[in-house]
C-alpha cells in the first residue's frame, strides 16, 4: 500500500535488549482510531527510550516517518523518559483523500502528561491552536505535524488529515476501532506483548504479498490472496527473541496453502543466504491449524544482533 511503512523490523530492533512489558492501549486511545485502520502498531516506549543498545541500533534502520514522529514528539515539549509509557502509530485511509491507495498515519501517545505546562510553554511563544469543535490542535515545532491532547493521558499527533479523522471518531461523528469487531477481537489476542501490532484484511494481504516475494506471483496465492482476513503478531524479549504472528484466512485450505508457500520461499532463503541468514531461518516454523496460519520465530540475543547486520534483515527495512 502506498504511504505504509515496513514498520515490523524497525520496530523490533526498537525493543531489541529492552525489559518486556505488555503495550496496551486505553479505550479512550482506542476510540480516537478510526474504525477501518489499516494497521495498528503499539509499543513499550518506556522500555526503548531505557535501552541505549536499542536507541542507537534503532536510529540506524528506522524508517523515515517514525523518525520524523519521534522528533516532533521531542520537539513537542515533552519529556520523553518521563511522560510517555506507549507509543502507537495507526495507519488509515482519510476520507478527504481522492485516492484509495493513501495512507495517513496517526501516532498516539499514552502517558502522564503536564498539560498545563505544555500548553503554557505554546502561549509563551506565541503559538495559536486551530480549532475543531472544541478540540484545540497545536503545531509540532517545524515538523509539519499537529498535536492534541485529549485528557491528561492520551495525546493524538500527525499530519492535519490524521488529527481530523482522529477527532471525528473520538467525538463520535464516525464510528472508531471500538466498532471493528475484527480487529477488537485480534488486539485480544497479542496486546499483552511488549509490541504488537494488528492488520485488517487488506493490509494483511499486502504484507504477505511482499513477504512471499516472487512466490506471492503463483496462481496458488491468487486463489486465497482475499481469503486473508486479519492478522496480529507480538515480540517477546524476556528471554532472547520471539515473535509470533497469526493469520486467519477462515477455512483450512487457504491456510494450508499459505502454508505451504510461505515453507517455499523460507526454502528458496535458506538455500540463498548466508550463514546467518541460515541459522535465523531454521528457527522459522510455518504451520497451520483450524484456518490460521501460524509463524513462529525465536533466537538467542547474540543471534538476532547478527541478524540485524544480515542483508536479509536491511532489505526487509527498506
Amino acid at each position: 500500500m502506498r504511504n505504509s511503512f515496513k514498520i515490523i523490523p524497525a520496530l523490533v530492533l526498537a525493543l531489541c535488549a529492552a525489559a518486556s512489558h505488555a503495550a496496551q492501549l486505553s479505550s479512550d486511545a482506542r476510540a480516537a482510531i478510526p474504525r477501518d485502520v489499516r494497521q495498528l502498531v503499539v509499543i513499550d516506549y518506556r522500555a526503548m527510550q531505557n535501552s541505549d543498545t536499542a536507541m542507537q541500533l534503532r536510529d540506524r534502520v528506522m524508517p523515515p516517518e517514525l523518525k520524523q514522529f519521534d522528533e516532533a514528539l521531542r520537539k513537542s515539549g515533552l519529556n520523553d523518559n518521563h511522560d510517555v509509557d506507549q507509543l502507537a502509530f495507526a495507519l488509515f485511509h482519510a476520507a478527504s483523500s481522492k485516492d484509495a491507495d493513501e495512507n495517513v498515519t496517526l501516532g498516539i501517545a499514552q502517558g502522564q502528561f503536564d498539560t498545563d505546562t505544555v500548553i503554557a510553554g505554546f502561549k509563551k511563544r506565541a503559538v495559536k491552536p486551530q480549532l475543531i469543535r472544541t478540540n484545540k490542535i497545536y503545531p509540532m515545532a517545524k515538523s509539519g505535524m499537529m498535536l492534541c491532547f485529549l485528557d491528561q493521558s492520551t495525546m493524538i499527533f500527525g499530519g492535519i488529515d490524521a488529527i481530523k479523522a482522529s477527532l471525528d471518531a473520538h467525538d463520535g461523528n464516525q464510528q472508531s476501532l471500538l466498532a471493528n469487531q475484527a480487529l477488537m477481537d485480534a488486539m485480544h489476542s497479542t496486546d499483552s506483548e511488549a509490541l504488537w501490532s494488528v492488520l485488517d484484511a487488506a493490509g494483511t494481504q499486502n504484507m504477505m504479498k511482499s513477504v512471499l516475494g516472487e512466490a506471492g506471483s503463483v496462481a496458488d496465492y491468487e486463489s486465497v490472496r482475499k481469503r486473508l482476513q486479519v492478522s496480529w503478531y507480538g515480540m517477546d524479549f524476556t528471554h532472547g527473541v520471539k515473535f509470533n504472528l497469526t493469520i486467519v484466512t477462515g477455512d483450512s485450505f487457504a491456510a494450508a496453502t499459505i502454508s505451504s508457500l510461505l515453507n517455499a520461499a523460507v526454502l528458496y532463503k535458506k538455500t540463498t543466504g548466508d550463514t546467518t541468514e541460515k541459522v535465523a531461518l531454521a528457527d522459522t516454523n510455518v504451520t497451520s491449524s483450524a484456518g490460521k496460519l501460524l509463524v513462529s520465530f525465536s533466537a538467542s540475543d547474540s543471534d538476532f544482533a547478527s541478524l540485524l547486520k544480515s542483508s536479509l534483515f536491511q532489505s526487509m527495512v527498506r
